[in-house]
């Protein structure tokens, strides 16, 4: 982990370096520093933050504490981070207006429990446009606007504490834009309209990479979409709904498990977000095992495009069907 950790912080931060001390000779060289910074963000939010939030990453509750804030690093919150994976999405995986990661703008759905409209119809041809922009969107507006609504869910328990979090995201991400666009704009000898294309390509790397590892997950074919009973309770185990809504891909494909924390096994992690990435593969085992034991779902993808396929027939699927029966948790 602390090798993986220095390797994917120098890929994302020392491009950027290369570019402000002007190292980058022409505009592919350029760009060329902005993909694989792009590639080195996505790496630190799956391969090292990631397990750092969980307080995974270690046993020393101050080095899961600092190594999380690589998040606020690549310009996002942790803070808003945690609310929003730890609590909602591992609390209420995969349900509607509960699960954020599937709470979509109107021009997206991910739940055949949300509502349809017209547009959805093309959603698997666009979707992977918008897919690029997650991250671009996160270390703008997505921050702000989550925070204001976990405040007004009570995930925020006073309003000294949401007004504090909020000048510290202010303060983040000032800190962020300056040194990733505004050092280059400064000191490198390349346009300021050069930099900023070069900015939105970075991200739009990082935001595909991000947003595909996670939909290939959970929005696809095999899972469940639970629906509260009439009470608006949650019924059912625990584990048995991780089971039910998640999808491991490419579980041999070594190289995607390293670069990507291990998120291939996204089983493995839902039931045991507390355990470090990189155990997965040999706790994966055991799991599939005890679940054909009692005759419970395992879902798997053998490879990763077969995975891709899967979560494109599932947006066709979602933006042409008025409901899907749903499935109690």
């Amino acid at each position: 982990m602390v090798i993986k950790s220095i390797l994917l912080v120098s890929l994302y931060l020392v491009p950027v370096i290369l570019i402000i001390a002007g190292v980058p000779a022409n505009n592919w060289q350029l760009m060329a520093c902005f993909v694989l910074s792009g590639l080195g963000m996505a790496g630190v939010g799956m391969g090292v933050m990631h397990d750092a939030n969980h307080g995974s990453y270690s046993k020393n509750p101050k080095v899961n504490k600092w190594l999380g804030h690589t998040l606020d690093l690549v310009g996002a919150s942790s803070i808003v981070w945690k609310l929003q994976h730890n609590v909602l999405h591992h609390s209420y995986t995969n349900i509607d207006e509960h699960d954020d990661d599937i709470n979509a703008p109107f021009f997206l759905r991910f739940s055949p429990n949300a509502p349809l409209n017209k547009l959805h119809r093309w959603q698997y041809l666009y979707a992977w446009f918008f897919y690029s922009l997650s991250t671009l969107s996160w270390v703008t507006a997505k921050d702000f606007i989550r925070l204001k609504r976990y405040y007004g869910k009570g995930l925020i328990k006073s309003e000294q504490e949401y007004k504090n979090t909020r000048w510290m995201l202010i303060l983040h991400k000032v800190i962020y834009f300056s040194v990733i666009l505004g050092l280059p704009i400064l000191f490198s000898p390349f346009s300021a309209g050069m930099l900023i294309l070069g900015f939105v390509l970075m991200h739009f790397v990082t935001g595909f990479t991000i947003t595909m590892v996670f939909q290939i997950a959970h929005i696809v074919e095999d899972v469940d979409f639970p629906l509260p009973n009439d009470l608006g309770i949650v019924e059912g185990e625990r584990m048995l709904h991780q089971l039910a809504t998640t999808c491991n891909f490419a579980p041999n494909n070594r190289a995607l498990f390293w670069f990507i924390g291990g998120l291939n096994f996204q089983v493995e992690h839902h039931l045991f977000p507390d355990i470090c990435h990189v155990h997965y593969r040999e706790i994966s085992k055991i799991v599939k095992a005890t679940a054909e034991e009692f005759n419970i779902p395992y879902h798997s993808k053998p490879h990763f495009l077969p995975a891709v396929l899967d979560h494109f027939k599932m947006l066709y699927v979602l933006g042409r069907t008025p409901s899907l029966q749903p499935v109690k948790a």
